[in-house]
């Protein structure tokens, strides 16, 4: 302890405290921008959409032929809430992911400050403080930036729908709801993100920063555990809102539920479900050295990639569920008359338009949360990064690595988005509409054929392949940047 406390007189780095740093110095760190910018995004959603929910609701009410219906503005109001919730939810996962990614990253000062008295509690307790101001911060930021976009909003929509009341304006109470929201989800989930903390030991002061392996991971019984049970609970719910839904559309509420557990369920042991999925994937880059390379960086530490991959199985899901569900209802509107107008589905097809640029939103969250956990890997990962160089890899043959570790992860995490969405999307038609009466016979639905659009696929595919590309472009550049000797010598 002595020789650690006078480190600067033998050359030992002391790590740095709240009285011998700035006090916001740690915003400068590598992944804190964006989880400032994933906060504010999800914020500027939620803002958006009350506001946008307020117009619609005054422009409904203002209708002569629809005015006294209350159907219209609660079916508004109830999807406003859900695609709230979903990207305070997506918000939630990306940054729990980061902070782990962090905290892993930041090991060894962790490490020296437990040497030298510090508890673990106090250690956990400052970075979920630091959580706390970034999500404070990026509501702020959020709340602004959705109130602008609400403001030009208004104002397109009085240039287009001369009737809207002038009673409208974006003093809206319901905005604060996002903004706090936001603001609490952001330092609950780093506090769980920061877990780790509580598990960090002086000794690993010796070393850098470490992530768990297979074996480690596989050791963690009760956290797999915990991930089935809630597994378990949502494909019960998810079968319940089947069959309720053969009853009454409220089903769908059942289901809504039932793919929230599940797929928490599927975040919760993320690092037990993909590494089969990379396993797969891996098997189609050949057996090239640097393609092998890539694929046993991407199973090695199942916990990095999987942080790395649920960012895209979320966007990829979301965007696929809403896709599914609404061609799979048009596909029941299709079979209940062989003579359909061609114009009959364009105010359908508009709505599901909006829709999905709605739950895109969601994706661009994930998106963020991607490229964020791909440079932070980069730049932890430089002792690993410099040995190769150091053995006699080129500086393209270690980018050409990286990128597609990149690659595989994200071919991993698309397939599996792609499933679990045209699950929860059938899920979703079937227990919304099996008991909607139909043509001719006016007999509930029933079975809900599951129709996939090819097109929204084929588009989801080639958006995350090129999410891919640019997500790669700087951290491949950081794995080069740094000589070799200079890695090995990082901490």
């Amino acid at each position: 302890m002595t020789a650690v406390a006078s480190g600067t007189a033998i050359g030992t780095v002391v790590p740095e405290t709240a009285a011998t740093r700035p006090r916001l110095a740690w915003l400068r760190e590598r992944g804190m921008g964006a989880s400032v910018l994933v906060a504010a995004l999800a914020a500027a959603f939620g803002v958006f959409l009350v506001e946008v929910t307020a117009y619609i609701g005054a422009v409904l009410q203002a209708d002569p032929f629809i005015g006294d219906s209350e159907t219209l503005a609660i079916v508004v109001i109830i999807l406003s809430v859900l695609l709230t919730g979903v990207a305070m939810y997506v918000a939630a996962v990306v940054t729990a992911n980061t902070f782990s990614t962090i905290i892993t990253g930041r090991t060894r000062r962790i490490a020296l400050m437990r040497l030298i008295g510090a508890s673990a509690r106090s250690q956990r307790a400052e970075v979920t403080g630091q959580g706390f101001v970034v999500g404070v911060i990026g509501a702020a930021i959020g709340l602004v930036v959705g109130l602008a976009l609400s403001g030009l909003g208004m104002l397109i929509g009085q240039s287009l729908m001369p009737s809207v009341p002038e009673s409208v304006t974006l003093a809206q109470p319901g905005i604060a709801l996002p903004v706090i929201g936001v603001a609490l989800t952001t330092w609950l989930a780093a506090y769980i993100g920061s877990r780790r903390v509580l598990t960090v030991t002086p000794l690993q002061a010796l070393g850098g920063s470490v992530e768990r392996t297979r074996d480690e991971v596989a050791d963690r019984r009760g956290k797999h555990v915990g991930a089935l049970v809630l597994l378990l609970i949502g494909a019960a719910l998810l079968a319940a809102g089947v069959v309720i839904g053969l009853i009454t559309p409220l089903g769908v509420i059942v289901a809504f539920f039932g793919g929230v557990f599940s797929f928490t369920g599927i975040v919760t042991g993320a690092a037990l479900f993909m590494p089969p999925v990379l396993r797969l994937v891996g098997r189609l880059f050949g057996k090239g050295a640097t393609a092998r390379l890539a694929a046993e960086n991407a199973l090695r530490y199942p916990e990095r990639s999987s942080r790395m991959a649920i960012g895209v199985v979320m966007g990829v899901a979301l965007v696929t569920m809403f896709a599914v569900a609404l061609e799979s209802s048009k596909a029941l509107m299709m079979r209940q008359t062989d003579d359909v107008p061609s114009d009959f589905f364009a105010p359908m097809d508009a709505f599901a338009n909006i829709m999905m640029v709605l739950v895109a939103v969601s994706a661009v969250i994930a998106a963020v949360g991607l490229v964020n956990l791909l440079t932070i890997g980069v730049v932890q990962r430089r002792r690993e990064l410099g040995l190769l160089r150091a053995i006699g890899l080129t500086g393209a043959q270690v980018r050409r690595m990286v990128l597609l570790e990149a690659v595989h992860i994200t071919v991993a995490a698309t397939l599996t988005g792609l499933v679990l969405g045209v699950v929860y999307g059938w899920i979703a038609a079937q227990s919304l509409l099996g008991a909607v009466p139909v043509l001719p016979s006016f007999e509930p639905a029933g079975f809900v054929y599951p129709a996939v659009p090819w097109m929204p696929v084929a588009a989801i595919v080639v958006a995350t392949a090129l999410l891919t590309v640019i997500a790669a472009v700087t951290p491949t550049r950081l794995a080069t940047r740094v000589a070799p000797v200079e890695a090995l010598a990082a901490d």
